[in-house]
């Protein structure tokens, strides 16, 4: 006999309670439960078994409203009862109460658990709940565009579609109930004020020095789900990853240290695959990785481990996922870990890892420091963490170490920031970029305003990093 796993239980002795891992099994993938096998998959064998045999049919029936195979088996002189239950299309309750197995263990369902668990049995999913009050005032039509020039774009709309009014792009994309509503997924991917409706409708970035203690900077992306990969993106560019800058002939080459198409997979993946009755999504930056977290489990038929092999697809919000293959974000064939996996492969870096955490999913990408990611891509130009403000005067790229463009990036995007925060920020030693502050306050780079403890850093001359 096989040992006890998701599909297989053994018991000694039959007991009405066990008629909860029947619903159990009939709520998952189905199973078989064995009476009279002890734990060591040995036949102990039963003194009832032909009374058995007629009893638990008739419990199954009355409790579960199922009907299962019950067959007695012989072994030696000893009989034993099989009892083979098949996956449920309908959710199965026993008194009122819902079961689900999971690996070798029986849950009772409750809460988020159970109306999830009712609304897939029913072929629906979460987004597809209606937000009563809601209308169409309650839709930004800006964002309703960015759809529409995204889609066209990507080849999955007809550009006579761009002029189309708010309410036949929501209508064709099946974001009304029956009875007219707007749905849940309505809001969340085109509405105003997302926030009034999904308090957890946001995307929160930290970077952090080596542990959760140490927060050094943070930002809250709000807004619509159709926009919302986008902003994350560009802050991200802008001041929390490197992009090491080098050349090929006269093209100056920007390369985002993450390669960009697989960060901007997992970022949809988190965004569409969420479940937005819990915590945000957050992604913390460490100085030797970056954790990307998002609030529910994986679906029951897939692995951490498998995410990456080839799968079918099994989206958690249906609407989501829907409008977000119609944008050319995604594919609708469980293509998108293997995408991931291809760009870092491409890219010579270590695979993301998979794991289910904290009740959510979580990708954990490693960094590499500043040093090594400009020596490995031969980058002579220096490196960009964004735009470098006002001032007086021009100074071209090429005069500057990449150290010395990296802190003058650091202090136009933040004037408060200290040499501290910058180590940190960087992977530079502080005595380095204390040394390198000096420096360009001697040329004349940036001065310092106010009181030590309290100041601020101020650009004196203007960055031109197209020059070489």
């Amino acid at each position: 006999m096989q040992n006890e796993s998701q599909n297989i239980e053994y018991k000694e002795s039959w007991r009405d309670e066990y008629l909860k891992w029947i619903c159990g099994f009939a709520n998952a993938q189905g199973g078989r439960i064995y009476i009279g096998v002890n734990d060591q998959k040995e036949v102990i064998g039963l003194s009832d078994a032909k009374r058995l045999l007629e009893d638990i049919p008739n419990k199954i029936v009355n409790y579960l409203g199922i009907v299962e195979d019950v067959n007695l088996l012989m072994e030696g002189d000893k009989e034993y009862i099989e009892i083979v239950v098949s996956p449920s299309n309908m959710p199965i309750a026993y008194k009122g109460t819902y079961h689900y197995r999971s690996g070798s263990t029986k849950q009772e369902l409750k809460g988020l658990a159970l109306q999830q668990f009712i609304m897939e049995k029913m072929g629906h999913s979460w987004d597809d709940i209606p937000v009563y009050g809601a209308t169409l005032d309650d839709i930004d039509r800006n964002a309703i565009d960015y759809f529409l020039q995204c889609s066209i774009k990507a080849g999955r709309m007809d550009e006579s579609e761009v002029n189309s009014s708010t309410e036949d792009v929501l209508r064709n994309l099946g974001l009304f109930t029956r009875e007219g509503e707007l749905k849940s997924a309505a809001i969340l991917l085109f509405g105003k004020h997302v926030g009034q409706f999904f308090p957890s409708a946001v995307f929160k970035i930290g970077r952090f020095h080596t542990d959760e203690s140490d927060l050094i900077i943070q930002d809250v992306i709000e807004g619509s789900l159709i926009q919302m990969a986008s902003r994350v993106m560009e802050v991200l560019r802008t001041k929390y990853l490197l992009s090491p800058i080098h050349y090929e002939g006269l093209q100056r080459i920007e390369q985002l240290e993450i390669p960009d198409k697989a960060l901007r997979e997992l970022i949809y993946n988190a965004i569409s695959h969420k479940a937005y009755t819990g915590p945000a999504i957050q992604m913390r930056i460490y100085d030797r990785s970056i954790e990307l977290w998002n609030y529910g489990l994986l679906p029951k038929e897939l692995t951490p481990a498998a995410l990456l092999q080839k799968h079918s697809s099994y989206p958690r919000n249906h609407n989501i996922a829907n409008v977000f293959y119609k944008a050319g974000f995604v594919e609708s064939w469980g293509r998108g870990f293997k995408k991931i996996a291809e760009e870092f492969e491409r890219a010579s870096l270590p695979l993301p890892t998979i794991e289910e955490n904290g009740g959510g999913v979580m990708a954990i990408i490693q960094r590499k420091t500043i040093d090594e990611v400009i020596t490995e891509r031969d980058g002579d130009g220096g490196v960009n963490v964004g735009d470098v403000g006002n001032g007086g005067g021009n100074v071209a790229v090429m005069k500057l170490s990449y150290r010395q463009q990296l802190i003058l990036s650091f202090v136009a995007k933040h004037s408060d920031i200290t040499a501290k925060q910058m180590a940190v920020m960087s992977g530079i030693p502080q005595r380095t970029i204390e040394r390198e502050l000096s420096i360009l306050q001697k040329v004349d780079m940036i001065c310092r305003v106010g009181a030590p403890r309290t100041g601020r850093w101020k650009l004196l001359k203007q960055i031109d990093f197209d020059s070489k």
